[in-house]
């Protein structure tokens, strides 16, 4: 009995310690220290909105570019992690481009006592995520676009982008928005063929050359969206690993990750002016 008691509190120990070490790579991912820095240190105009609809009220974060004339809007859907340091980030990097960010937090109201992604507790954000309504965050992105195109400095023009989780959601939600004039998925899975077809934007696509869980989706989605008559322009970044946008600009980045990400986002702002 004794031996079997001993068994049994190792085993506890080390369920402990492997969800201890679970929270806190999540923590890793969620809270950037180098992320929050440049975002508070950037020059921009940033500021948080509510957007409401049927009855729920979505946080949203805005980042505005420095330029004299109107522009366009850019969704940002996040990561699998939710709102994090690194989407306002990549938002005010966006803006910096030229053009208007809106990141909404799709965790928004969905947090104990109603919060956000902020509010959840450590290594709950991704089973939160996961287990978003589809309906729902369509709605979601649908009011934030209109609201985001009744901003008095945009020009009409509507983009969306998306990573890991939200690379998924932004090609879904390319299916389900018309009016789109681009779609870029950063290494996110594609949707079905009948959503497919419904598809109006060209789409880009951003892969890792070592994230064989997404890549292996590439060449089916590729021959569906041929067989749709719809534009589908995917580069693969050869040894990168899934998430390279964010792990790329992170100090403690491999050189396949940073020279992903520079690439990546080279393309990114070069297929946003044509688009414009």
């Amino acid at each position: 009995m004794e031996g079997v008691n001993r068994r049994e509190e190792a085993r506890m120990r080390l369920g402990r310690w492997m969800a201890a070490a679970l929270a806190l790579a999540l923590g890793c991912a969620w809270a950037q220290d180098w992320a929050r820095k440049k975002v508070d240190d950037s020059p921009r105009h940033r500021e948080w909105i509510t957007v409401k609809h049927d009855g729920r009220a979505v946080e949203t974060f805005v980042a505005y570019p420095e330029s004299r004339d109107k522009t366009p809007v850019v969704l940002v859907i996040h990561e699998i992690f939710g709102m994090s340091d690194w989407v306002e980030e990549v938002s005010d990097e966006v803006a910096a481009a030229g053009y208007i960010a809106v990141a909404p937090d799709l965790l928004s109201g969905m947090a104990p006592n109603g919060g956000r992604t902020k509010d959840f507790a450590p290594g709950r954000v991704t089973e939160a995520v996961s287990h978003l309504n589809a309906d729902q965050i369509t709605a979601d992105l649908n009011a934030v676009a209109d609201a985001a195109l009744k901003i008095p400095a945009a020009n009409g023009k509507l983009f969306v982008a998306g990573f890991c989780w939200g690379g998924g959601q932004s090609f879904r939600f390319a299916a389900n928005r018309k009016g789109l004039s681009g779609a870029f998925v950063f290494y996110g899975p594609p949707p079905d063929a009948a959503a497919m077809a419904r598809i109006t934007a060209p789409v880009f696509g951003f892969f890792a050359g070592n994230d064989a869980r997404i890549g292996a989706m590439i060449p089916g989605a590729i021959d569906a969206m041929k067989a749709a008559g719809k534009k589908f322009e995917p580069v693969t970044y050869d040894g990168a690993g899934h998430g390279f946008m964010r792990a790329g600009e992170a100090p403690d980045a491999t050189d396949a990750n940073r020279k992903a990400r520079d690439a990546a986002w080279t393309r990114w702002k070069e297929l946003l002016k044509q688009g414009s």
